[in-house]
Formats: structure tokens, sequence, C-alpha cells
């Protein structure tokens, strides 16, 4: 498993099959720039967030579909400094096409709406 940490809050890269297939049976957002899945997984640690960004190879050779990947990590660390995540949840981000050519200020601000939408659909259930 890939670890970061950013402001306290372990990062772990989701690394199990089943864990996939169960969040992609969760929830989900869509955007312009990526869809976004998320679940509760039973065998969770709370302290840590679960996220995985996948980059499929028709985006792309392997250099373009790292930058999608590092941009998409930027962004996380912002939003995670700028809201709180709920950690109960795992979260699993299929980029798109659109991520490669567009203007990184405009991406975070999409998903920054689509993590908020997340946090209030949450405190609503």
């Amino acid at each position: 498993k890939k670890t970061n940490r950013i402001m306290g809050i372990k990062i772990l890269s989701l690394s199990k099959n089943e864990d996939f297939k169960k969040i992609l049976s969760g929830r989900k957002i869509n955007n312009y720039y990526s869809t976004i899945f998320f679940k509760k997984l039973s065998h969770k640690n709370n302290n840590s967030l679960n996220l995985s960004i996948i980059t499929k190879k028709k985006l792309g050779k392997a250099v373009q579909r790292n930058k999608i990947k590092r941009r998409l990590k930027n962004i996380i660390n912002y939003i995670l400094k700028s809201i709180k995540i709920n950690l109960k949840y795992s979260y699993l981000i299929i980029a798109k096409k659109n991520v490669l050519d567009s203007k990184y200020s405009e991406i975070k601000e999409t998903m920054l709406v689509d993590f908020k939408k997340i946090l209030w659909s949450n405190l609503l259930i």
C-alpha cells in the first residue's frame, strides 16, 4: 500500500481488488473531469483516508497519465486543507480526458464542490 501524510492524515491507496469492487458498487458523483465513487468499508481504519486515483490507458501514455495523477493528488491535498473529508468513507477517483487539457484552477474548484456535495450528503444520511 502506498501511504502519504497530509495535515496529520494518513492517505492510503486501495490495494485489494475486492475493495475496488465494493466502492464501485457504492455512490458516485460525476463531473467534467472525473467520476468520484465513495462508500463505507467495514474493515476501514477511521484514522486514515482511503483514496485511489485511476487513469485509464486510453487517456494517454504514461507521462500524461502520471501528470493527471499528480494534478489530482495536489487537488486532494488542497481539499484536505480546506474542508473536513469524512474518513469513514473510501474514495475512488476515475480521471477523464478533460483533466489533461483544462486549467488547474477550474479542476480544483469543480473537485472542491463535489467533495462538499459528498460531505453534505453524508451529513444527511
